[in-house]
């Protein structure tokens, strides 16, 4: 976990995506995609189906490891409005245990804005946290602190002659986008121009590597 500051708060990066919140115990993530593998087999595109466990057990750890007391889920955290009752018996009961408890607040997304049940937490269009504002895509037009997910953003770079491909943060002084946290999510382009849309001007890619955290400027 790497510390960092943002709109005047402190914060924990961790490498898998996710975002730690000392002063609220709180642990925030984005684009968790439960059950995309089974909507693409419903498709007729067959993929293996332990996505969503996957997914859980990498919160399980995060939360284990934070000591995390309250859960914010920044959106799409389902991949369409039927995944919590696709998903496996092992995989809902986990997940209604983790939302029992902890104080647990799904941010609705463009994916999953029809759910009901999400096995357990409370459902809320976006939410005002101690002077940041917590909504699934980034507004260009909103000017209070913004933390949100959506883009799935990576960052690829040549290194070596490789081309290296990393989950990072994309942040700005009054914007900060989460990695999706899912196991099947794909990643768009840091550098994307809708990312850059989305967050403006001076926007640096962030990537929390053992007790440091890389910056690299995006291209305006």
């Amino acid at each position: 976990m790497v510390p960092f500051s943002f709109a005047g708060h402190d914060f924990l990066a961790l490498r898998s995506g996710a975002l730690f919140w000392p002063d609220r115990t709180a642990l925030l993530v984005a684009d968790l995609h439960f059950e995309k593998a089974s909507w693409f087999a419903q498709r007729g595109q067959m993929l293996p189906p332990y996505d969503s466990l996957v997914t859980l057990s990498g919160l399980a750890d995060d939360l284990a490891a934070t000591g995390a007391r309250e859960v914010w889920c920044l959106g799409d955290s389902f991949h369409d409005d039927g995944g919590c009752d696709r998903l496996p018996t092992m995989a809902q009961d986990q997940l209604r245990t983790l939302t029992g408890a902890t104080r647990w607040t799904w941010i609705t997304g463009n994916h999953d804005s029809g759910m009901v049940d999400r096995c357990g937490g409370t459902v809320v269009d976006e939410a005002v946290v101690d002077g940041l504002v917590l909504r699934h895509e980034a507004d260009p037009a909103e000017t209070r602190p913004e933390l949100s997910g959506h883009f799935h953003p990576k960052l690829r770079l040549r290194v070596r002659g490789q081309n290296v491909s990393r989950r990072c943060f994309v942040a700005t002084p009054t914007k900060l986008i989460l990695p999706a946290f899912g196991a099947l999510t794909g990643g768009l382009d840091a550098q994307h121009p809708e990312i850059v849309r989305a967050v403006g001007k001076g926007a640096e890619a962030l990537i929390p590597i053992q007790d440091r955290l890389l910056r690299f400027r995006l291209a305006a």
